[in-house]
């Protein structure tokens, strides 16, 4: 039998190909050509029919959280099951799904406690924070044709025909994040609640405390659209914070008695002292921003520690469960984001989207990337 020389040898089938938005260098986030994802046996591959903007997508472009060159970014997909992994049951191919920005494994010890956000792997030195953000992060995102969705079974939520991509594009991050910081607060009926920044996550949080009950609602902003869009979405009244000192604002509306949950939304330490001293005795701060540098807690807000106050920070919840929740509150019909989404872009023109959306212009609260 004679031997095969490399000539005879049958080619290789050409690794297919895709359109994806990968961070280069601090700056520049591009549109380039890359292999479509392989997946594994508890995976899925879903092909992406629309995404969105998160400001954490802008921090990574602007070099303020670090990124591996050429990494995929993105990490909130609507999108329709391209291909199964093996193992996977319970969903099929051509399915249309969402996953969370957040996707847990649901087996690791933060899972098990009831902190999917934190699925990160164990050190001796701590736990590694925000471990359940993975797309974007530490595995490729979804700015792209293909996402690989791994622990599929406990991150992929099927999404009604009856709603469209827009309607449920709030759902993977923002819409979970900001009723997060409702949720959190442990708001109540009856409770006054004040929200600083109207931004996405600020707006989301508005309408999370109007469901869970909350009977006065005060937001704090000073952009005119969002301090609009902010009574839409369940604001009684709306301050803006270059005309009046929200604090003083504040503690005059309520009698000096404070607020029962004040919500951080934007992530400073101006906001974030803003809100510890808008609380009632005994009241709770709910934190949703990101803080780039340390924060200080002044003593006198803080009682010196003898104020019984709480301060709860959350990451956006993950996991198919959550999605099914988020779903669940769009199909009621007692929330609707849709207003969220300001602007239109192609995935080809994703540049310019990020261009837009980086510095915040024409109003922009949203960007929906059709795929």
């Amino acid at each position: 039998m004679s031997a095969v020389t490399q000539k005879d040898r049958p080619k290789s089938a050409k690794a297919p190909r895709m359109k994806a938005a990968i961070f280069v260098e601090n700056g520049r986030i591009v549109l380039e050509d890359k292999a479509v994802p392989d997946i594994g046996p508890q995976d899925a591959l879903l092909r992406v029919t629309t995404t969105t903007i998160c400001g954490t997508d802008v921090h990574i472009l602007k070099g303020e959280y670090p990124v591996a060159k050429g990494l995929t970014i993105g990490h909130e997909p609507v999108g329709v099951i391209e291909k199964l992994g093996s193992e996977v049951k319970g969903f099929y191919e051509g399915q249309r799904v969402i996953a969370g920005a957040i996707t847990p494994s649901g087996w690791s010890n933060a899972c098990l406690c009831g902190f999917c956000s934190q699925d990160g792997a164990g050190t001796k030195h701590g736990w590694q924070a925000i471990g359940g953000w993975k797309f974007g992060n530490t595995i490729d995102g979804c700015q792209a044709e293909f996402v690989r969705v791994p622990d599929a079974m406990a991150n992929l939520a099927p999404v009604d025909d009856r709603l469209t991509d827009e309607q449920v594009l709030m759902c993977p991050d923002i819409m979970s994040t900001g009723f997060a910081g409702a949720e959190n607060g442990g708001i109540r009926i009856g409770d006054t609640v004040a929200v600083f920044a109207q931004g996405p996550i600020g707006l989301c949080a508005t309408a999370g405390a109007k469901l869970m009950g909350a009977t006065r609602i005060i937001t704090v902003d000073t952009v005119a659209a969002r301090m609009a869009m902010s009574r839409t979405m369940g604001a009684d009244e709306v301050i803006d914070f270059k005309a009046v000192d929200p604090v003083d604002a504040i503690m005059e509306m309520t009698d000096g008695r404070g607020v029962d949950v004040a919500i951080e939304a934007l992530g400073t330490q101006a906001t974030f002292e803003a809100a510890l001293r808008v609380l009632r005795p005994g009241g709770t701060l709910s934190s949703l921003g990101v803080y780039s540098s340390d924060l200080k807690i002044p003593l006198d807000a803080f009682a010196a520690g003898l104020g019984e106050k709480s301060i709860k920070t959350a990451l956006c919840p993950g996991g198919k469960e959550r999605m099914r929740r988020m779903l669940e509150v769009i199909s009621s019909g007692r929330v609707d984001l849709g207003g969220l989404v300001t602007h239109r872009y192609g995935l080809d023109d994703i540049e310019a989207a990020y261009e837009l959306f980086a510095n915040q212009r024409d109003g922009v609260l949203k960007v929906a990337i059709s795929v």
